[in-house]
């Protein structure tokens, strides 16, 4: 079972399969790894305890950032990733990034974003869409065109608790023109904005 794994300069935290979205383009439809040796496909969630002994075993030194992110939307398990990152914050001086779909407020259903506070350092948010219509057609969220509206309040509210909050698109998954409404999105909303390779 592959629980953290080794990607660029980071270090990838795969603890579970299950996401809220089932993106045409996303990897895992395609591929079993990311990096070409690491199975990311789950037999089953590693435990809290579980994921903190496979840490014990990576120099956490060598690394940039730890990322929580696998072949599923980690905030499908909200409190475990928050407990995993305050356990390693204690003792490591790192910086911890959770990728996301942005849905955790739905998923969780409460306003999540004041418990990143002292546990996450950047929220990176998959926007992959310019308009609601546009996002459910690619991405179709379980919650349907309103994830569209909570992934925008998401970010908005998650500001205040984090150093920073991305919004990112694929390069290859959209026209120039809509990568523009997007970054105009991330303007509006006051964050970040990234244009990620697409992984053929």
């Amino acid at each position: 079972m592959t629980i953290t794994y080794e990607l660029g300069s980071s270090l990838y935290v795969n603890m579970t399969n299950r996401c809220s979205n089932a993106c045409e383009f996303c990897v895992r439809t395609k591929h079993d790894n990311v990096n070409g040796r690491d199975d990311l496909w789950l037999d089953r969630e590693p435990t809290i305890d579980e994921i903190m002994a496979d840490f014990e075993k990576r120099d956490l030194s060598k690394y940039d950032a730890v990322v929580f992110c696998g072949y599923g939307e980690p905030t499908e398990r909200f409190d475990d990733m928050i407990e995993i990152a305050k356990r390693l914050k204690a003792d490591h001086d790192i910086t911890i990034r959770v990728n996301t779909n942005g849905q955790a407020n739905l998923i969780n259903g409460r306003d999540v974003t004041p418990e990143l506070e002292g546990a996450i350092d950047v929220v990176s948010i998959s926007l992959n869409a310019p308009s609601a219509e546009a996002y459910q057609a690619v991405c179709h969220s379980r919650y349907g065109e309103k994830a569209f509206e909570a992934i925008k309040d998401f970010a908005a509210k998650a500001k205040p608790y984090v150093k920073e909050v991305v919004f990112s698109v694929v390069d290859k998954t959209m026209p120039p023109e809509d990568i523009e409404r997007c970054r105009g999105i991330a303007e509006n909303c006051g964050v970040s904005f990234r244009v990620r390779e697409y992984i053929d």
